[in-house]
């Protein structure tokens, strides 16, 4: 069975160890999540209306020759822009993952009335963070992050994304005070609001989630290298905010340092 996760309007809380902080956000349902699990995938496109689906990581698309004249279909790395153009009835189609790891069944079909325009995010089975983008931002800014670093990026992605009953809390892990004040000029160069949702500590390594939300009216492809403070890594949930008022213009980072969110910035 497909599962599907919608955030629910609430509010979400977090923490980390040495940072120091403790915070709750508005959560906003605005994006569909959809776990990968094998099953196929099941897509409906609003005709006339574009929509947008999210993969963990990069993707390419094998598409029915019956449907080039009825779909447009756009990749912007690990972005799929589906326009129909007219209905259709559900077609089985193959998107792989440009690393060749993941092969995603989709049962896609458009439809003139009922279908939603939400933006879909792809989750894969058991984790809703396998999508961040992970990159160091300090040391050797070009080498992988480490596992640990992974561990409490996803870690605090799951408090944000994943449904009450797969949340669970690593041994060491706990909630810290945090700072909830937006923070001007987060990310040199680009006109985002960021505000901290939540800080987690484990051992002497600090977590802190942020949101951003886009204050401009063109889209903003996020540069972990613009990110102002001294961080181990800068983990984004989504590469890219879409312009100002669209339902894909907020997202989340998350910054893991060796000292305190506020001694860091």
């Amino acid at each position: 069975m497909q599962r599907t996760l919608k955030k629910i309007m609430g509010i979400l809380c977090f923490s980390v160890g040495h940072f120091g902080f403790s915070s709750c956000v508005l959560a906003n349902d605005s994006v569909e999540r959809i776990f990968w699990d094998k099953a196929p995938l099941k897509i409906s496109l609003p005709v006339g209306s574009e929509r947008m689906i999210t993969f963990p990581s990069p993707v390419r698309i094998g598409l029915p020759s019956e449907l080039n004249n009825k779909l447009r279909t756009q990749i912007n790395n690990t972005t799929v822009y589906w326009l129909a153009h007219e209905d259709f009835t559900a077609q089985r189609i193959e998107i792989r993952s440009v690393a060749g790891d993941v092969i995603y069944l989709v049962d896609l079909q458009a439809k003139k009335t009922g279908a939603s325009v939400e933006p879909i995010e792809v989750l894969l089975k058991n984790t809703a963070t396998d999508s961040v983008v992970e990159t160091a931002v300090s040391g050797n800014a070009g080498s992988p992050a480490s596992p640990s670093y992974i561990r409490l990026s996803r870690f605090a992605a799951q408090q944000l994304y994943s449904p009450a009953r797969l949340l669970k809390t690593p041994q060491g892990v706990h909630r810290v005070p945090i700072n909830r004040d937006p923070i001007r000029h987060l990310i040199h160069g680009a006109h985002i609001a960021a505000k901290p949702i939540a800080a987690w500590g484990n051992g002497f390594l600090y977590v802190t989630a942020i949101e951003l939300k886009n204050l401009s009216h063109l889209p903003l492809s996020l540069d972990p290298r613009k990110i102002r403070g001294q961080w181990l890594t800068a983990t984004f949930q989504q590469g890219r905010l879409q312009a100002q008022g669209s339902e894909a213009d907020t997202s989340a980072l998350y910054l893991i340092s060796n000292r305190p969110f506020g001694e860091v910035l």
